[in-house]
């Protein structure tokens, strides 16, 4: 079993919904994101999306797209991602990473030895936001080779029948989006999200982590009543951008955004 189903299982056995946050790597610097990673697990994340830097990242909004150009200014690449995994797994075997970006970087590297590296980095699972399922077919069978979990995002407008070929293709988790737009998006509306969390869940039995919109604690304890995962980001891509001139700060402040949700979400089983 994968260290990402292996999560969804012991929490769903407590009856909890996971708590993913986002951070882009190498934001605001790369030698702070490894201590970062550390300070969201210690405030109670259970999976850990972070994000490749890209120089034209068309699903995202403001906030993390100048997350994207801070960590570009260091000439964050792959490779260093990977690295900062590798160096994050010499003390934490449990957390599942799942690498979220764009696909460029992976053509330009190749899906073979890019699969073998993440693997080998101690990666989990890769979600390629600007994939259509329908063209994955390659990648996906390369990261299945390597034991790796394909995710992909589902919309508010997705159709039936692509939900189902989405989810077919799709292993650890799925994401949905729970609001048109780009990241960083607002009017989180959880009664719809109930609504298409029980039609997503009439193809598939895979766990639905829900992101867009979950701003604080309060947003985080609702999405986590219907969901299997929060997926929490551009608070936490705020904080840090707050805090860029003073970077040793913002391990304890993630930490802390962390510990309140998780707080909230336990709160409502």
């Amino acid at each position: 079993m994968s260290r990402i189903a292996s999560c969804f299982q012991n929490l769903a056995k407590q009856n909890k919904a996971a708590l993913i946050p986002y951070i882009t790597a190498g934001d605001p610097h790369p030698r702070y994101t490894v201590s970062m990673m550390h300070a969201l697990v210690a405030g109670g994340a259970d999976i850990i999306e972070l994000g490749v830097p890209f120089s034209d990242p068309m699903a995202d909004g403001p906030t993390i797209t100048k997350a994207h150009e801070r960590a570009l200014v260091h000439n964050t690449s792959s490779h260093d991602v990977l690295a900062m995994v590798k160096e994050f797994r010499q003390s934490n075997q449990q957390t599942p990473i799942v690498l979220m970006g764009y696909l460029n970087p992976l053509e330009i590297i190749g899906y073979e030895a890019f699969a073998a590296d993440a693997q080998q980095a101690g990666v989990d699972g890769i979600l390629t936001v600007d994939l259509p399922p329908e063209e994955s077919e390659c990648l996906v069978a390369a990261l299945k080779a390597h034991q790796l979990d394909p995710i992909f995002l589902l919309a508010p407008t997705t159709t039936d029948d692509r939900i189902a070929s989405i989810t077919a293709a799709a292993s650890g988790y799925v994401y949905y989006v729970s609001l048109k737009g780009v990241t960083g998006s607002n009017a989180l509306d959880v009664e719809s999200v109930k609504e298409r969390i029980a039609t997503i869940r009439q193809f598939s039995q895979l766990p639905i982590g829900v992101g867009f919109g979950i701003k604080d604690a309060q947003s985080a304890a609702e999405v986590a009543r219907c969901a299997n995962g929060v997926v929490v980001g551009s608070v936490l891509v705020n904080r840090i951008a707050e805090l860029q001139q003073t970077p040793e700060l913002i391990p304890a402040q993630l930490q802390a955004i962390m510990s309140e949700m998780r707080q909230a979400m336990d709160a409502t089983v």
